[in-house]
């Protein structure tokens, strides 16, 4: 069990009207003042709706790798209409050197996330061939015997994160339970973290870290919470809370080049 913990940050929310580069951008070199690792990002226009169009997240992530050493971690996902194909394009953007994968479909409140196993063969396939590492997020237990299937025929970087993805509606509820079973079904040697979404305390999040998750994912993508009545309008706050709890445990927050080290990333790009 590493002592290291990788906090990766979720700045823009799914339902966010407003999303312009140089904003987000400096949401996330602040929280990488405040131990941040990694950014996640989907690829959106600045009304925030999901496009196959990157130059927006290119200008985004630019910024993001001129300012700092995080990691930049590139959605594969997200509801919406666009094909597998487009889906994946910011695979081609330089400075990526991380992509997300949902490894199956899952109902999410009245939307239903399609990832038929065809196109995450195909996503696979781009990201193993780009070079880049996957963190696949699972959200229900069936998605990791998928994963067990797809390591079959595909040569994954070892060793693999898988990120429990817990408290959306119509999926896996964020109970204490469900962390062990989902833990429980992760294959030994793999590394593993956390997504509390709709969050309204820390509790699970110390629960994992206690647990020995080696990556906790915060940030207004799963919840602007900071406790049970208070929101806050950005994202650092989030990460120094989290970074806090997790030096409270005794654990040390990974820096970038520590996380690139644990998750098989040769080089920065």
């Amino acid at each position: 069990m590493s002592d290291k913990v990788i906090i990766s940050v979720a700045p823009v929310s799914a339902s966010s009207t407003r999303v312009l580069p140089e904003e987000v951008a400096r949401e996330v070199i602040k929280s990488a003042d405040y131990g941040a690792a990694i950014v996640h990002l989907h690829v959106r226009d600045t009304n925030g709706a999901l496009t196959p169009d990157v130059s927006d997240f290119q200008q985004t992530i630019n910024a993001i790798h001129q300012n700092t050493n995080l990691i930049i971690q590139a959605s594969t996902g997200g509801v919406s209409s666009m094909t597998i194909e487009q889906r994946c394009a910011p695979l081609e953007c330089p400075h990526v050197e991380m992509a997300s994968l949902n490894v199956g479909s899952v109902n999410l409140g009245t939307h239903i996330y399609m990832n038929p196993a065809d196109d995450v063969r195909y996503c696979s396939k781009r990201i193993v061939d780009k070079r880049i590492i996957p963190e696949f997020e699972v959200f229900e237990l069936g998605m990791v015997h998928n994963i067990n299937i797809l390591m079959e025929e595909i040569n994954f970087v070892q060793p693999m994160l898988y990120n429990i993805v817990l408290g959306h509606k119509g999926s896996t509820p964020a109970t204490i339970d469900m962390l062990i079973a989902m833990r429980q079904a992760i294959p030994a040697g793999a590394l593993w973290g956390i997504t509390h979404f709709d969050r309204r305390d820390f509790s699970l999040i110390a629960a994992a870290v206690g647990m020995g998750a080696c990556e906790v994912r915060i940030g207004f993508e799963d919840s602007y919470y900071i406790n049970a009545t208070e929101k806050v309008e950005e994202n650092y706050l989030l990460v120094n809370k989290l970074a806090t709890l997790i030096k409270a445990m005794d654990k040390q927050v990974a820096t970038p080049d520590e996380a690139r080290k644990m998750l098989g990333i040769a080089t920065q790009k």
